[in-house]
């Protein structure tokens, strides 16, 4: 978990923040073949979506956590998923 919530952003609540990996493969040559997704969920609606993806080594997420936090990363990662929270609202209605 990145953030826990109690924030508000463009009239969503923020909950929480998370990043989460998903190890695709190990190759023996080029290493941990990662997935990074980002999973924010507000009291409008949650979303999940693809953060990074390659073959980034075994500290992956670690190393993906430290550079959002020390480059204002999150307040970008927090925007760009309310904007898609908002178009899968208004396609709902």
């Amino acid at each position: 978990m990145i953030s826990a919530g109690g924030f508000a952003e463009q009239g969503f609540l923020i909950n929480t923040v998370e990043l989460r990996l998903y190890l695709e493969k190990i190759d023996e040559r080029l290493g941990h073949y990662s997935l990074i997704t980002s999973f924010v969920d507000t009291d409008k609606g949650s979303v999940e979506m693809i953060y990074d993806e390659g073959f980034r080594g075994a500290d992956s997420l670690k190393r993906t956590v430290q550079f959002l936090k020390s480059n204002l990363g999150i307040s970008g990662l927090i925007l760009r998923s309310i904007i898609t929270l908002r178009d899968k609202i208004e396609k709902q209605k």
